[in-house]
């Protein structure tokens, strides 16, 4: 069955084989947003004839106070040997009525629903974008391109101020909290390997030196 073969991947079965719910579904999905669509239910009329023939022939022999298991079970075989072919069938019917909510793509060969097809293109949207919404989206990736741009060169003048070659712990060694950089841990107050900066000259001034080494100014 060459239908068969394009929903070979976007289908689930949904039937039930036994009991008196007994029948056929599937439900068929779009290859690009995924949303689905069911085929009607068709009741499996082997099964449940096999079911309620089951449950007159257990009434009948438990009011004689014997076993019907035998006949049970023979009713269940004839049920179960007309499964297959019922239900492949039934899965035709279902492809023919899901072609119906679905568009076959002719270059990618996938099928989608209404929502995801190009009809002026005969292709799906993934193959052929809708033109107004690529170009909102081309305005808006451009929008976006500008201001990280802007916000770099803004990034690159404060940067100007930053010393990358003063020692800092991102993380405190006393209770693991994460510090960012500061000079003080906010978790424990721990002073972290941060050299101090002389405020005049701007050199660096080593933990507990009263005076900087740079230009000799009391710390």
């Amino acid at each position: 069955m060459s239908s068969e073969i394009y929903f070979s991947n976007n289908y689930r079965d949904l039937c039930e084989r036994s009991g008196t719910g007994a029948g056929f579904q599937f439900e068929f999905s779009c290859s690009r947003c995924y949303d689905t669509w069911r085929s009607p239910f068709e009741p499996y009329a082997g099964e449940r004839a096999a079911t309620w023939l089951g449950k007159g022939v257990d009434m009948a022999w438990s009011l004689l106070g014997r076993a019907g298991g035998g006949l049970t079970s023979a009713a269940d075989g004839l049920a179960g040997a007309g499964w297959g072919p019922a239900r492949d069938k039934a899965f035709e019917r279902a492809i023919g009525n899901a072609q119906g909510h679905f568009n076959r793509c002719a270059r990618c060969t996938h099928y989608v629903c209404g929502r995801c097809w190009n009809a002026a293109q005969g292709l799906c949207l993934n193959c052929a974008p809708d033109t107004a919404a690529e170009a909102m989206a081309a305005q808006q990736r451009g929008l976006n391109d500008m201001a990280s741009q802007r916000a770099y060169a803004v990034g690159q003048q404060a940067g100007q101020g930053y010393d990358p070659s003063m020692p800092r712990q991102l993380v405190c060694p006393q209770c693991r909290t994460e510090t960012r950089g500061a000079a003080f841990c906010s978790g424990c107050g721990h002073h972290l390997a941060q050299s101090t900066a002389c405020a005049s000259c701007s050199a660096v001034v080593p933990d507990g030196a009263a005076f900087c080494p740079g230009c000799g100014s009391r710390q």
